[in-house]
């Protein structure tokens, strides 16, 4: 009998402890099926930081490290600049990588650090009972902004995967979604890709999976979805934002496309010395 589906061995077999409706589950399964897929599970090292995320640690069946707030970035670096064969990724949400972590992935990506970031938007700050995160949307309202977020007051939402792709030392960077099939197997190819960029040492790379929260939102979790597709995409467009052109074979081995090294466009006023 032929085998339709069966429980990737890239996760622990511990129970998800995620809200209903949550799409960290997904995401968690979509990472450890690519970690599989790559026979990466042996030497792959994650750094989940502070936030729901954090929890990856229990579920994702590699090597976890917990990083202080926001800077997952900077442990990831040096985790691959020590361990340089091994496959190193950061787990992180909106809270925290958008927010007191900024520094941390602004010059991850512009030193093209050959890490891979997996970074899930929820619009929120999940752990800490919903407060107004960089990516809440305007007139969304959460604990901290009770009459909706105001921009006069509050500014305006933070597009992550716009600001990075314009470094030059980024990459891939490309925004997916987990609202239906067909936008969870576009999430497994992107996350796929980026594990190429990283092991073909093209430098840095991320993906950014738009993600509901329902307790948070005060949404059911069908509800949840409906306003992601409604709300969420139109301030956050799917896309690729940077890396479109790169191509790699059937072996994952790179084919073509503009890289950092040697597609920046950076003034360059002397040879570097060794």
């Amino acid at each position: 009998m032929a085998v339709v589906f069966e429980p990737t061995k890239g996760l622990t077999d511990k129970p998800f402890h995620y809200c209903p409706g949550c799409c960290h589950g997904i995401i968690h399964r979509l990472v450890a099926e690519t970690l599989v897929d790559n026979d990466a599970l042996e030497t792959a090292v994650g750094v989940a930081s502070v936030g729901c995320t954090y929890n990856s640690y229990e579920y994702i069946a590699c090597d976890m490290v917990q990083a202080a707030h926001g800077r997952a970035p900077a442990v990831a670096t040096g985790i691959k600049r020590n361990l340089k064969d091994s496959f190193v990724f950061t787990y992180q949400g909106d809270g925290d990588l958008a927010s007191i972590g900024t520094a941390e992935i602004v010059h991850a990506a512009a030193r093209s650090e050959n890490i891979t970031v997996i970074f899930v938007n929820n619009a929120v700050y999940g752990m800490t009972s919903g407060q107004m995160a960089p990516t809440t949307l305007v007139g969304q309202v959460t604990t901290t902004s009770p009459w909706g977020r105001d921009p006069s007051y509050q500014g305006y939402p933070i597009n992550v995967s716009e600001f990075l792709s314009n470094l030059a030392g980024a990459a891939y960077v490309e925004r997916v979604c987990v609202t239906d099939y067909k936008n969870i197997q576009n999430a497994k190819r992107a996350i796929q890709k980026a594990f190429n960029v990283q092991k073909n040492k093209l430098g840095f790379s991320l993906v950014e999976v738009l993600s509901t929260c329902p307790t948070n939102w005060g949404k059911e979790p069908l509800a949840a979805m409906d306003w992601l597709k409604e709300n969420m995409e139109k301030q956050y467009p799917l896309g690729c934002y940077k890396g479109a052109d790169i191509t790699f074979d059937a072996d994952g081995k790179y084919v073509s496309g503009a890289i950092p090294a040697t597609s920046n466009n950076c003034v360059n006023v002397g040879e570097v010395k060794k």
